[in-house]
């Protein structure tokens, strides 16, 4: 059954406005309250005032602004809000690079309105759900790194860590299968929603991150390469 989006608060940023009048009509008649900006300043503006149900970003945007700064700015404040970025930049490079900066889901122009509103009622519907989890679910722990699945913030030795989104979700995944190993399609799957291998190193540069910060000047490394296989969460090698 479809989740009911009515009234749900919606950023669309998007400087075409023969686009935005197209996007602004289909999410309006599915049910959504749409607030629409057509300029980077006004559209970081809103974005970080909130709250949204989600954003809907462009890429490109006026005087050779990109849409991902807007994405960047969003999840540098910490917010969790859901974003959806919009391109006609359509290669392979172009879409990781989308995820990399906070973005959530990416749509490549041109699109089925069908499509876009499909993704983006499944983002809402996540968000929901991870809002949701029980005070008696709230917290993951391995060792002294505890994960508070509510506020999304972590620390290690009662210090806080700062982690982006895709990091925390990375970081979360590998603790719930801590002791295990979990490989490359594992996470590519579950963390980045790829069914496809991209043929990038991301999942290298993330996992590079995420060790420095969290067994960086820690005695105990809780993050371990399993060489040619995959990855374990755990208190020994």
């Amino acid at each position: 059954m479809r989740p009911t989006p009515q009234f749900a608060r919606i950023l669309l940023i998007e400087d075409e406005q023969d686009m935005a009048r197209y996007l602004s009509k289909g999410l309006e008649e599915a049910g959504y309250l749409v607030t629409h900006a057509d300029q980077a300043p006004e559209g970081l503006a809103l974005a970080l005032a909130g709250p949204w149900a989600a954003i809907i970003v462009d890429r490109m945007l006026p005087h050779e602004q990109e849409g991902l700064e807007i994405v960047h700015a969003v999840r540098e404040a910490q917010l969790q809000t859901p974003v959806l970025i919009l391109s006609a930049l359509a290669s392979l490079d172009d879409r990781v690079r989308g995820l990399q900066n906070g973005g959530d889901d990416y749509l490549t122009k041109p699109f089925a309105m069908a499509e876009l509103l499909a993704r983006l009622e499944a983002l809402i519907r996540r968000t929901q759900t991870a809002r949701t989890v029980s005070a008696d679910s709230r917290e993951l722990k391995l060792a002294d790194l505890t994960l508070d699945l509510l506020s999304r913030k972590a620390e290690r030795a009662g210090q806080p860590i700062t982690l982006q989104p895709r990091e925390f979700k990375l970081l979360e995944y590998l603790v719930r299968h801590q002791g295990h190993v979990v490989t490359r399609t594992m996470l590519l799957e579950s963390v980045w929603d790829f069914h496809f291998d991209p043929g990038t190193n991301v999942i290298d540069v993330q996992i590079s991150r995420l060790r420095n910060k969290i067994d960086k000047g820690h005695p105990i490394a809780l993050l371990h390469t399993v060489r040619g296989v995959g990855y374990r969460c755990g208190l020994d090698g």
